[in-house]
This record gives C-alpha cells, sequence and structure tokens, in this order.
C-alpha cells in the first residue's frame, strides 16, 4: 500500500506514507493554496453571505500557464485565439464563477493538509472517510494539473517522462507528476470499491 491507496470499506480509502511522502505531499498542497491565494479574509465578504453570494470575480484569465489551467476560460478552444464575443461571453462567466471555484479547490487542498496533519509530522496509515474522498481527488488533480502545466506536459509526450535522465534538472518534478498520478489513480480504483 505505500503511497496508493487502497480500498477501506464503505467508500473509505486507506494510504500509507512514510514521513518523506507525508512531507512532500503537506508541501504540495501548501503551495497550492499560495498559488490558489487567500480566501477573504476578516471583515470580508466571507463574513457577509449575502455579499458573499454577490461578489465578482475577475473578468479576465490568469497570466499564470498553472493558474490557466486551473482556472479555464469557459468559451473557446484552449490556445486558440478568441474573437471578441467569446472572450466578453468567458469573461462574464468567470467574473461569477472563479471565486467559487477558486474557494472549493482551497477547501480541498486544506482537507488533505488538514489530514495529513493528523499524523504528526511522522508517516503512517491515513484513512480518507468516503465523503472526503472527493476532495482529496480533486486536490491531487489539482496538483498534477499544476506540476503538468509547468513541466509542459502534453498528451503526446507524457511517456517521454519516464525516459528522463537523472541529470535532468526537471526531474524531481516529474517524479512528483508522476506519483501524483499513481495516487490518484488508485483512489480512484478504491472509491469504486
Amino acid at each position: 500500500m505505500a503511497g496508493l491507496f487502497e480500498t477501506a470499506g464503505e467508500g473509505a480509502a486507506a494510504i500509507a506514507l512514510d514521513e518523506v511522502e507525508a512531507s512532500i505531499l503537506r508541501s504540495l498542497e501548501v503551495q497550492m493554496l499560495e498559488l490558489i491565494g487567500p480566501g477573504p479574509g476578516p471583515g470580508g465578504v466571507g463574513d457577509d453571505p449575502l455579499a458573499a453570494l454577490f461578489a465578482e470575480g475577475p473578468s479576465e484569465a490568469p497570466a499564470d500557464p498553472a493558474l490557466a489551467r486551473l482556472f479555464p476560460d469557459a468559451y473557446g478552444e484552449p490556445g486558440e485565439p478568441a474573437d471578441t464575443e467569446t472572450r466578453a461571453m468567458a469573461g462574464e462567466f468567470r467574473r461569477y464563477t472563479e471565486l467559487d471555484l477558486r474557494a472549493r479547490k482551497r477547501e480541498d487542498a486544506l482537507s488533505v493538509v488538514r489530514a495529513l496533519d493528523g499524523l504528526g509530522g511522522d508517516g503512517g496509515v491515513l484513512t480518507v472517510p468516503a465523503a472526503d474522498c472527493p476532495r482529496w481527488l480533486g486536490a491531487l488533480n489539482d496538483l498534477r494539473l499544476t506540476l503538468g502545466s509547468r513541466l509542459d506536459v502534453t498528451e503526446d509526450d507524457e511517456e517521454g517522462l519516464y525516459a528522463l535522465p537523472d541529470s535532468d534538472p526537471r526531474k524531481p518534478l516529474v517524479m512528483a507528476y508522476l506519483w501524483l498520478g499513481g495516487m490518484q489513480e488508485s483512489l480512484l480504483e478504491a472509491m469504486a470499491g
């Protein structure tokens, strides 16, 4: 079970992580939280449910390619220039949905961090309740999307990642990307039961 999920009954999943694996996963999730950005703070719209309901997010896509991958435009084809009308529709959609999407991604990452903190800095077997498995799946997916964006991974060249020489400076990120992929796949299998 080391580093991969197994079924723990009733939709739950369990994973054995050593101290280093737990530390790496926690560090990646904390970096994800930093990338997503803070949520509403004290005195912000987060304290007023009515204000939060009418809060508007950005209308432009993020400049950072990793954030653009996490928060893609709802209209148009990725990587292709959009006409004025498509850009306007995408901006309107983003303005009313991105804050909620950011909040969900933030909560997904926090769920993983809190669970890992429950290990007390040591390795061990972590059981993820069925209700939290979708959060974990989302958090792992967000990490893979971000790393894939940073590595410029495409479907065509993913197989080439396995053949990178140890001297390649991308190797640690590639190893994390592949590990997260295995973890994500094993979680899906564990959830299916």
